[in-house]
């Protein structure tokens, strides 16, 4: 599961629309983000970390444990 979606659900962040406000997207990004269809621009990575509480790094890792 992505990592922004498993901590979101996990309750660090309670809705994509609240992220989408806080970096200032649209929250049909920041579902695309979660389901791997797309990245976040770079210039929004330092403050999705901050407010998922993980590394830059976690948020751009493949999933890992799934079988394709």
């Amino acid at each position: 599961m992505n990592v922004m979606r498993e901590r979101r659900l996990r309750g660090a962040i309670p809705t994509q629309q609240e992220v989408a406000k806080a970096v200032g997207v649209k929250a049909s990004a920041v579902s695309k983000w979660e389901r791997g269809i797309s990245k976040p621009r770079a210039d929004k990575l330092p403050l999705l970390a901050k407010l998922y509480g993980c590394s830059i790094e976690e948020l751009l890792a493949s999933d890992t444990g799934q079988s394709r």
